[in-house]
């Protein structure tokens, strides 16, 4: 992670209690160790086994993530950079307008059978991943199910997740 990035990520992670003053042990590696961690993991498409010796242990990267993702922090922390980079554009934080399309994949046989369908259009057995993105497209919601489901039931249930999360969107 850049300098420059990191400047704009600090920020919005959250404080670690023991910096807070509520107690509790202080944390062995820095946030920006960590991230940097998860970030090359994503990126390269690794195991958490495979993590390279530069980073902290897997088992510590790992926990820190599992942590952060439970408590709903990587989701808020997704959701502060979008309205960054839509306040950056001159856009308002929250969008009036989305996109929704779908993509089928392939799935391996170890795959369940009740997570995997068969698209009939597209002749693919597998999965399907729809995503509800805004002008600019950046992610607002996805939804991941069986190649099966068809594009108008999928929409249903993401048009209803977003409703709740996002009020000004009048126009999909």
């Amino acid at each position: 992670m850049s300098d420059a990035e990191w400047i704009l990520v600090r920020d919005l992670l959250p404080v670690p209690g023991w910096l807070a003053g509520r107690g509790g042990r202080p944390e062995g590696y820095c946030h920006r160790q960590m991230i940097d961690a998860v970030r090359y993991l994503v990126d390269n498409g690794i195991k958490w086994r495979a993590m390279p010796a530069d980073f902290p242990p897997w088992p510590r990267v790992y926990a820190f993530f599992a942590r952060w993702r439970d408590a709903g922090l990587v989701a808020e922390l997704h959701d502060r950079l979008r309205e960054a980079v839509r306040d950056s554009e001159g856009r308002d934080q929250e969008p009036s307008a989305a996109v929704i399309d779908s993509q089928s994949v392939k799935a391996d046989a170890t795959v369940a059978l009740a997570a995997r369908g068969f698209d009939a259009g597209k002749k693919i057995n597998g999965r399907k991943r729809h995503l509800l993105t805004d002008t600019l497209g950046l992610l607002l919601a996805v939804l991941v199910t069986p190649a099966s489901t068809t594009d108008r039931d999928a929409a249903r249930l993401l048009l209803t997740a977003a409703r709740d999360r996002f009020g000004r969107l009048t126009r999909v």
